[in-house]
């Protein structure tokens, strides 16, 4: 391998970014993959013709994903998720209004709920939510809503839009972020084709960027003595390098940064509160209930689990498939996958009756990793990355460096603030006393 001014590991959504970033500024990058293709968690599985995520993914309008998107060029063609759609309370299916206003039908709303839910909107949107105190989501909710079903579809909601079935535990502010987009409406944007085909639209742009992209290349280690010096792959060959981003999870970074036990890394790992998902993906020939449309877009307000049909909003397929994503979120892990799967098929069965006798594909995945940490109160104050304080040269990017973004976000956002963060220390040090070709400024 030829020298480079920065080795970007991890060929996701945050190492493509960086990648990108780095590369327009004029250095020399290097993005290393150890599997033989590009995505991550985000890479869309074709099944029998049709093309299914890694679980339910979206985008949403606004923010630092969109943001980081449009400032790299890449766009972003998809559906709009709309306001209509179900909500599932007692076994009974109610239709959801395309009114945000309208949240939740009489039968649900007593006079004065109604009222208070009108009104706690309308306040929702003026609420700034930097502003808010370090308190959690539920002591948020429980001091702004008395109504304790509205409370059922606040947390239904919110767990829905963070993955985070735990309001005790979210902080306040990102999930009041989120509730703002999801009642503001047309936020959210399922993307055409899976997400498979933003990772390509980020490698295309990564090529023409110069970005040398590696596949197979499984670090071992990342030496340093203080600065970063040099990386091992499990196959013994090195390369030097005087800066590197890494994208992986705290738990796998901490593997392959030499004596990472003595640095800030092993407080970030030990800190980190992952957080999953049970996500059921089935292909079918068309919808049983094809013009129904709260059975398209539907959350449970006494389970945690969330069913979704991208291929009515989006091009989801490339066969005409319908498409159908059904998630139970389990927080920080299950002992009971075949239970889950067997809830997440029942809700299916009681969404889409007869969706059986249609199936052309199906993917369980029973224990997908949503996130490897959120913005939680015991992060108050806390900040991971993007620089690795004991080693010069080493930065950190990915979902669990977030500050105050969720999911996706998080993950543009952090890759984002890595590149510029280690831009600014080559330019102070002037690249090429480090061994990089140095970048004109």
């Amino acid at each position: 391998m030829r020298k480079y001014d920065v080795a970007v590991i991890g060929g996701g959504l945050s190492g493509l970014t960086s990648s990108i970033y780095l590369a327009k500024a004029g250095l020399s990058v290097v993005l290393l993959e150890k599997a033989n293709q590009l995505g991550g968690r985000s890479v869309t599985v074709k099944k029998n013709g049709a093309m299914l995520n890694l679980g339910l993914h979206a985008l949403y309008k606004g923010g630092a994903a969109e943001e980081a998107l449009t400032e790299l060029g890449i766009p972003v063609k998809g559906g709009i998720v709309l306001a209509k759609g179900g909500l599932v309370w007692n076994n009974k299916l109610y239709q959801l209004p395309g009114n945000p206003f309208a949240v939740l039908t009489s039968k649900l709303l007593s006079a004065s709920a109604k009222l208070e839910i009108v009104q706690f909107v309308t306040r929702l949107a003026k609420i700034d939510p930097k502003a808010l105190p370090p308190i959690s989501f539920r002591e948020w909710a429980e001091k702004e809503i008395n109504d304790p079903m509205i409370r059922h579809l606040i947390y239904a909601v919110c767990r829905t839009n963070t993955f985070v079935p735990y309001p005790e535990l979210l902080l306040a502010a990102p999930g009041v972020r989120r509730l703002q987009l999801v009642f503001k409406g047309n936020q959210v944007i399922y993307v055409d084709r899976g997400w498979g085909q933003l990772v390509e639209s980020l490698r295309q742009e990564a090529i023409r960027a110069g970005v040398a992209i590696l596949y197979g290349k499984h670090v071992s280690e990342i030496e340093h003595d203080g600065r970063v010096r040099q990386i091992r792959f499990h196959d013994g060959e090195t390369v030097e390098i005087p800066y590197v981003i890494v994208t992986a999870g705290p738990a796998e970074t901490c593997k392959i940064v030499k004596n990472a036990e003595h640095t800030a890394l092993k407080e970030w790992r030990d800190r980190a509160k992952p957080i999953y998902a049970a996500c059921l993906d089935v292909a079918l020939q068309k919808l049983p209930y094809p013009d129904d449309p709260k059975r398209h877009f539907t959350f449970f307000l006494d389970q945690p689990i969330f069913v979704s049909t991208p291929s009515v909003i989006s091009d989801a397929s490339e066969d005409g498939s319908a498409i159908i994503h059904v998630c139970k979120d389990i927080g920080f892990g299950s002992d009971n996958p075949k239970n889950d799967e067997g809830q997440l098929e029942r809700a299916l069965d009681f969404i889409q009756p007869g969706w059986r006798k249609e199936l052309v594909a199906r993917q369980f995945l029973p224990k997908m990793t949503v996130a490897h940490d959120f913005d939680s109160i015991d992060r108050i104050g806390k900040r991971y990355g993007p620089s690795v304080p004991e080693v010069r040269g080493l930065y950190v990017a990915g979902d669990w460096t977030g500050q105050s973004e969720v999911l996706v976000d998080a993950v543009f956002a952090s890759a984002k603030r890595a590149s510029e963060e280690l831009l600014r220390e080559y330019d102070k040090v002037g690249g090429r006393a480090n061994g990089g070709s140095g970048r004109a400024v």
